[in-house]
């Protein structure tokens, strides 16, 4: 070994050393990367064995065959793979009733114990959707551990289910080739959802490391909103014209290495690229060769609009049970397709979404989100909650004095409350279902209401007589009796009303109801109770 490559190994040595007393784990997979395998062995050898230990955890899988021919025979064996490194990959390919919580346990426990490669290649068995809901489900500093162990075309795929605050972090913490040798491995529509979710400038430079025509491609796909069928649309589809022979159009689809994903039908333009139709797989093998596509092609299936909403498209696909479907512009000339996991991805987002935002928790898709950046999304709801809270407050003082001779009432008020509350739910959550799906109208919002008014009234009569009961027996006075199940029953048809009419004009305003239905709700339903149960009581009993 000549002086100055010795030097070479002594200032390498020393950088990773200092890397692995710090802790800087993915600093240390750079330096590796960088070197020749025999290099990396000697490096190795330099080592103390705790360091070496540590320092063989972050060597490449592609290059590690390679460093173990350049070590002697005992150190290499010592090196080799954990024996338990297929156990572990067992263990997270397992479904069972404590299978996450069992998975999440494991992969916590290896990478305590330093065994990031046996991480790493877990990770690589499994999923790409599965992998990144254990990867979420990891606080950030070992989620960053797992991830540096993943070469670029595994964490592209990773990255396509990751949710957008989780996939952005991820893929800021990859240098710019990684980051673009990973986007190169994802599908157009996938690729225009990772560059929406990262910061301007490396959106833009991860457009740039494109190819010239990978890039028009996304420009022409960024410029459509992104909850439009432009936005969701992939360029990836296989179109011939109504004149060609099926035969031809046989031998064409066998030319080629692959046809894309979710491939069921064949675009039919004509020469200028406007849409006429589909040619369904199943019809192509099925028709004669001699036959033209014109003639056994469908005519009638209808392509969707560029501009039309995501929400549209995914109905469209639940309504006509179709795995994909054509994009053209407003001039028919066909631009893309949408295929059946884009909407799948947009149902369950939507779902996610509405679920989150009962909440108030619409952006926190991260569990492990900085504690500064959740404790500012919540505290605007929580701040809103407030106000409603003194609003009920305050309607409660008006009536101090009632209260005050008459303790009995502050007993029962939350049941008159809890009643309106839950009754209002129940109709509130059916009219943002009705919504999100397009079931409710102006048309039909007034039959609609007075079923669920009627529904208020039958249920108000019901309980109100139960409460009035149990109260009677309680406080032994009628007059309390009566005065409770007349709040209960204005309470219910109040919660009713509300129900309905809090979702549509939230609608009308531009707001979406599940993000703040619920919350006007519960303070209509508890001032309504309240002024009800307490109004009553101080024009009867004092």
């Amino acid at each position: 070994m000549s002086e100055a490559d010795s030097h070479a190994i002594h200032t390498e040595l020393d950088a990773i050393a200092e890397a692995l007393a710090k802790g800087k784990r993915k600093r240390v997979r750079k330096l590796l990367r960088a070197m020749h395998p025999g290099k990396v062995a000697s490096v190795l050898e330099a080592l103390d064995p705790e360091q070496r230990q540590a320092a063989w955890q972050q060597v490449d899988d592609n290059t590690e065959e390679q460093v173990l021919r350049h070590l002697d025979g005992l150190m290499a064996a010592a090196l080799q793979r954990d024996p338990h490194d297929d156990d572990l990959a067992d263990d997270l390919d397992e479904d069972d009733e404590h299978g996450a919580t069992t998975q999440i346990a494991r992969v916590r426990d290896a990478l305590e114990a330093g065994k990031f490669k046996r991480v790493g290649k877990a990770f690589k068995q499994m999923h790409p959707a599965k992998a990144a809901g254990l990867l979420e489900a990891l606080p950030p500093d070992e989620r960053s551990s797992v991830w540096d162990m993943l070469d670029a075309e595994r964490a592209g795929k990773i990255l396509v289910h990751l949710h957008e605050e989780v996939r952005a972090r991820l893929a800021l913490e990859m240098d710019e080739d990684e980051l673009a040798a990973a986007a190169h491995k994802l599908d157009l529509d996938d690729l225009v959802d990772l560059i929406q979710d990262l910061p301007a400038g490396n959106g833009r430079r991860l457009l740039q490391a494109m190819d010239v025509r990978k890039r028009q491609q996304l420009l022409s796909m960024l410029s459509y909103p992104e909850d439009s069928a432009g936005g969701l649309m992939n360029t990836d589809h296989l179109s011939v014209r109504a004149d060609v022979r099926v035969g031809s159009v046989l031998r064409y689809l066998r030319l080629l290495e692959d046809l894309p994903d979710h491939t069921d039908k064949v675009m039919v333009v004509d020469r200028k690229n406007r849409y006429q139709g589909v040619l369904r797989l199943s019809r192509l093998v099925t028709s004669p060769p001699e036959a033209q596509v014109g003639e056994v092609m469908d005519a009638e299936f209808k392509a969707i609009d560029v501009s039309l909403s995501s929400s549209e498209v995914a109905r469209r696909f639940e309504d006509l049970d179709i795995l994909s479907a054509a994009v053209v512009d407003d001039n028919d000339m066909l631009l893309g397709r949408i295929t059946v996991d884009d909407v799948m991805d947009i149902i369950r987002e939507d779902s996610e979404r509405a679920m989150m935002n009962m909440a108030g928790l619409n952006d926190e898709a991260d569990m492990f989100a900085p504690v500064l950046t959740s404790a500012r999304r919540r505290a605007v709801w929580l701040g809103i909650n407030l106000v409603t809270a003194f609003l009920a407050a305050w309607v409660i003082g008006l009536f101090q004095g009632t209260l005050e001779q008459i303790v009995a009432l502050a007993v029962l008020m939350p049941i008159v409350a809890s009643m309106g509350g839950i009754a209002g739910s129940q109709t509130l959550t059916l009219v943002i279902r009705g919504l999100a799906l397009g079931q409710v109208e102006g048309g039909n919002a007034r039959l609609l209401l007075g079923k669920e008014l009627g529904i208020g009234f039958l249920n108000g009569l019901l309980w109100s007589a139960v409460v009035a009961a149990l109260a009677i027996l309680w406080f032994k006075s009628w007059q309390i009796g009566a005065i409770i199940a007349a709040a209960i029953l204005l309470n219910l048809l109040c919660a009713a009303l509300s129900g309905l009419m809090i979702p549509l004009l939230l609608r009308r305003l531009g707001i979406d109801p599940a993000l703040a239905g619920s919350v006007i709700l519960t303070t209509v339903t508890d001032v309504v109770g309240f002024l009800a149960f307490l109004g009553l009581a101080t024009l009867f009993l004092l």
